[in-house]
């Protein structure tokens, strides 16, 4: 039975969301009306929508820059009808043109902007809207755009910087795959008829290349649509719930590379649910946002948990702890801003110490896999070179 997530209006006007089996979205929507509940979205979850993100995409940067405009002219005054109309008049970008323009005639229709902008998921995430219901239900909506602007830069800083680490070694270990593959399968078989006609034993440098550049010449083809099927299946894999879990578990763990991810994922709690509170979201629907936006499967069930703990009656704090997943230092800050009734700023300062923290271990990184990737090039592409010129070395006694 497939999973949908829902957002629905309550009788009291209160805006829920969550998630649901059911057979249909029919199905679902009766359940909802059996519970005096009005439905604004419904999501499927999983399937080829959600492998392949069907919907509307736009880029981060240009949200970020339509929330800052949006501040702008909420703050001077006008109404937001009509600042809607004139930013939809401007956007170039047409995909995200037509998804404004839906939106303010949803408004024109008597709708919130946080209910109209919930219908496009894969455009206003889960956090963007209910930071604008916190707007909207405060009075002070030019500050939670300019909040969300700049919480969307500094979040699109940090995922660049890891996409930076992450995609630096893998493009040049891919780039190498192919030359060599050219290599073995065009280039190496030229040499081997010039080696035939000197008879002969060969080295066993020469022989061991002669005969991966056999196989490359029968297999590369199967091999490149392998690794094309893995990646698919990966792809796929990552998008259900327990694959998810089980490779984002094994991702945290991975040397080097788990340490940068934790700093990632503390960074972007951090910032997060700091920016919430900070924007009159309650701690509740707080932790559930930063849950589902969390981008790793452990961290979100964690956060969940966490979530679960504090609805009973417990701080913070201590169900942080029992996850694991928290550096004893946050648990700490976390604890102070507590007790100081000062949580949403000391969650924003601990974000801009973990993005410092990531900074310094980007660079580290780098610094290491550059030499590394280098050294693996160089002694492969030096076992190419010696082998295919070491029979000429000794082409006189070949000959003889």
């Amino acid at each position: 039975m497939p999973t949908f997530s829902y957002k629905a209006k309550t009788p009291d006007g209160k805006v829920i969301d969550g998630q649901i089996e059911a057979d249909s979205e029919e199905t679902l929507q009766h359940k909802m009306k059996q519970q005096k509940l009005v439905v604004i979205s419904v999501t499927k979850q999983g399937g080829w929508a959600a492998i392949f993100n069907a919907g509307p995409q736009v880029k981060t940067s240009l949200i970020s820059i339509l929330s800052r405009q949006f501040s702008t002219m909420i703050t001077a005054g006008l109404p937001v009808l009509q600042a809607l109309s004139i930013l939809a008049d401007q956007q170039e970008d047409k995909i995200f043109k037509n998804v404004l323009i839906k939106i303010r005639d949803d408004i024109g229709s008597g709708a919130n902007l946080s209910d109209a902008m919930s219908k496009y998921p894969t455009v206003f995430s889960t956090l963007y809207c209910n930071m604008i219901k916190a707007g909207e239900m405060s009075g002070s909506l030019d500050q939670i755009l300019d909040r969300l602007s700049t919480f969307l830069e500094k979040a699109e800083n940090l995922n660049a910087k890891i996409k930076g680490a992450m995609s630096y070694p893998i493009t040049i270990l891919v780039i190498a795959t192919v030359i060599i593959i050219i290599l073995l399968v065009k280039v190496v078989p030229s040499f081997k008829e010039v080696f035939s006609s000197f008879g002969g034993k060969l080295p066993p440098m020469t022989q061991v290349l002669l005969d991966v550049s056999a196989f490359e010449q029968k297999y590369a083809i199967f091999e490149i649509i392998g690794m094309g099927l893995i990646g698919f299946a990966f792809n796929v894999a990552k998008k259900t719930e327990k694959g998810g879990y089980i490779i984002d578990k094994y991702m945290l763990k991975l040397p080097v590379f788990g340490l940068l991810i934790k700093k990632q994922t503390v960074a972007r709690f951090s910032r997060t649910l700091g920016t919430l509170l900070k924007s009159g979201v309650g701690i509740l629907d707080a932790l559930e946002t930063v849950a589902r936006s969390s981008g790793n499967k452990v961290v979100e069930k964690a956060l969940l948990d966490t979530r679960a703990a504090v609805r009973e009656g417990q701080n913070l704090t201590d169900p942080m702890k029992a996850t694991g997943l928290f550096p004893t230092m946050v648990t700490q800050m976390v604890a102070v801003g507590e007790e100081t009734g000062q949580l949403d700023d000391m969650l924003l300062r601990m974000s801009d110490f973990y993005d410092a923290e990531v900074d310094t271990a980007v660079e580290s990184l780098m610094s290491m896999i550059e030499p590394m990737i280098m050294s693996i090039l160089g002694v492969v592409i030096g076992y190419l070179v010696i082998a295919m010129f070491l029979p000429m070395f000794s082409m006189g006694e070949m000959i003889k």
